[in-house]
């Protein structure tokens, strides 16, 4: 629900309010304390649905039953949201082929999932002062041997670990 509280009967504070019954249909602008005898009468509670309109919209309706149908949506929004997570992978210059397919199915595996895939090519002592362009085509390998569709998030950059980039499903 909404941070801030529901009003419910005399909690509603506007002169006027727009009613909808309990069966869905509008009963138009009418005195609150017309909508609130009218609710009673149905044996219901007279909820504020919309306190920044003009005059604010209130339905007649059991407020257990809102509340449940409030935290019904909020579960179902929740549900929907997937978040994706960043998976890491490093590879080393002199890493053999046998270990680079293993890597790049694993990637595949990730990109299948959703997730975006940050691979380092991890260099030590002298490696970190080579050629930028043999670099990138070392780490260029592995990216041929991934077998899902991707796109580049981020181009190859340095990093303090050595060359980074960031791929993600298309």
């Amino acid at each position: 629900m909404s941070t801030e509280k529901t009003r419910i009967n005399h909690q509603i504070k506007a002169p006027e309010v727009r009613v909808i019954d309990a069966d869905g249909s509008n009963l138009g602008v009418i005195p609150l304390g017309v909508a609130l005898e009218k609710a009673s009468q149905a044996g219901l509670d007279l909820i504020e649905i919309s306190p920044n309109a003009v005059p604010p919209i209130a339905k007649i309706m059991e407020y257990g039953k809102f509340q449940y149908d409030q935290n019904k949506k909020l579960r179902s929004a929740r549900a929907k949201i997937h978040n994706i997570e960043t998976k890491s992978l490093q590879v080393k210059i002199g890493t053999g082929e046998h270990d680079l397919e293993l890597k790049a199915k694993k990637a595949s595996e990730w990109l299948k999932q959703g997730h975006r895939i940050k691979i380092d090519l991890f260099l030590t002592g002298r490696s970190k002062y080579m050629e930028f362009k043999f670099l990138r085509e070392r780490l260029e390998r592995i990216l041929k041997l991934i077998t899902v569709e991707y796109k580049i998030a981020d181009e190859p950059k340095k990093s303090p670990k050595g060359l980074t980039t960031i791929i993600e499903k298309k």
